[in-house]
C-alpha cells in the first residue's frame, strides 16, 4: 500500500522516426520519469515547448500507452481494466479542446455530461460556476477563447471528479479570469481534490502550487517546492532600499563595508543583489545605518529565474 496518489516509475515514450529512404533511431518524448503525487496536491509541470509536459499528461489519462515503465493512478496502473472505474474520478481540460461551433454553451455541457455519464441537472451550476451563466444560450461560436477556455474548464468539472489534470487552464483568460480560475481550484482543493496543471506563466503559479517539477527533454531535472529549487539553484537576492535625501553617503558607506562594489542608485534608492547566505548581515547593518534608511524591500528569485537557472545547467 501507497500513500501517494499518482506513481511515476521508470516511464518512457518513444516515438519512431521513419522517412522514405530511412529508419531513425527515434525520439524519447518522454525518458525515464519517476514521480510521486499525493492526495490533495496542487502540483505543477513546467518546461520549455516539447520538454514532456503534454505526452506525460496523457499517459497519466491512459490516452498514450507508454513505451516502458509504469503509471499507477489510485493504486491502479493505468493500463489495467481496472482503471476504467478510476478514470471516472478524473477531469481532464486539455490545451486545446475540440468544440461543436453550432453547439450553444448548455448544449455543449450536455454533449460532455453523456460521455462522462455525468448529471445534465448539473450542468447550469457548472457554467455559472465558472462565469458562463448568462452565455449558456449563445452558440460556441460567438465565444471569446477566454469564453472557450471556460467552458472547456467547466466539461473538465463534469461529475465532481477527484482528480484534475489541467494542461495550460488559463491560456485566453484575462487578469480576472485568472482570478477566479484560482479560486475555484482553492475551494476544490479544501473539498480534497487533486489537481495536476502545466502553465507557461511562471509567475502565476509560483506562488499557488505546493510542488513543481521542470522538464527538459523529457525528463524532470528539478523536483521540489519553488523555495526548495531557489535554495538548490543558490540564486542572489534582490535588495531595494529607500533612504533620505540626507541618507546616501551613510548608505553608500553601508554597502562599501559589506563588499557590494555594484548597485544602481537614484535620489531616494538603490537596488543590488546579495547572497542568499549574507541577508541577516546585511540587514542588520541596514538597519544599523539609523532613520536615514526609510525601507528595505527583499525579493526572492522569480520562478523564471529558477527556471532559466536550472536551464543554464544544460548548456555546454
Amino acid at each position: 500500500m501507497t500513500d501517494q496518489l499518482i506513481e511515476i516509475r521508470g516511464v518512457h515514450k518513444r516515438y519512431g522516426v521513419t522517412t522514405k529512404t530511412t529508419a531513425g533511431p527515434g525520439i524519447n518524448a518522454v525518458d525515464g520519469v519517476d514521480l510521486d503525487i499525493a492526495p490533495g496536491e496542487l502540483f505543477g509541470l513546467i518546461g520549455h515547448n516539447g520538454a514532456g509536459k503534454t505526452t506525460l499528461f496523457k499517459m497519466m489519462l491512459g490516452l498514450l500507452p507508454v513505451t516502458s515503465g509504469e503509471i499507477r493512478i489510485g493504486g491502479q496502473a493505468v493500463r489495467g481494466e481496472a482503471f476504467r472505474q478510476v478514470r471516472r474520478s478524473i477531469g481532464y481540460l486539455p490545451e486545446s479542446l475540440a468544440l461543436y461551433d453550432n453547439l450553444s454553451g448548455l448544449e455543449t455541457l450536455h454533449f460532455f455530461a453523456r460521455l462522462k455519464g455525468a448529471e445534465r441537472a448539473t450542468c447550469p451550476a457548472l457554467l455559472a460556476r465558472v462565469g458562463l451563466a448568462d452565455a449558456a444560450g449563445q452558440r460556441v461560436r460567438n465565444y471569446s477563447k477566454g469564453m472557450r477556455q471556460r467552458l472547456g474548464f467547466a466539461q473538465a468539472l463534469l461529475g465532481s471528479p477527484r482528480l484534475l489534470f489541467l494542461d495550460e487552464p488559463t491560456n485566453g483568460l484575462d487578469p480576472q479570469g485568472i482570478l477566479e480560475f484560482y479560486r475555484i481550484l482553492a475551494d476544490l482543493r479544501q473539498g480534497g481534490v487533486t489537481v495536476v496543471l502545466t502553465s507557461h506563466i511562471l509567475a502565476e503559479i509560483q506562488q499557488r502550487v505546493d510542488r513543481l517539477a521542470l522538464m527538459r527533454n523529457g525528463r524532470i531535472q528539478a523536483l521540489g517546492t519553488v523555495q526548495a529549487l531557489r535554495e538548490g539553484q543558490d540564486l542572489p537576492l534582490t535588495l531595494r532600499v529607500s533612504f533620505r535625501p540626507e541618507g546616501e553617503a551613510a548608505l553608500r558607506q553601508t554597502l562599501a563595508t559589506l563588499g557590494i562594489a555594484t548597485f544602481e542608485i537614484d535620489a531616494s534608492s538603490a537596488r543590488f543583489t546579495c547572497p542568499r547566505q549574507a541577508k541577516m548581515a546585511v540587514l542588520t547593518a541596514l538597519t544599523a545605518a539609523g532613520p536615514v534608511i526609510t525601507d528595505i524591500d527583499v525579493h526572492e528569485p522569480s520562478l523564471e529565474d529558477i527556471f532559466l537557472g536550472y536551464a543554464e545547467e544544460l548548456v555546454p
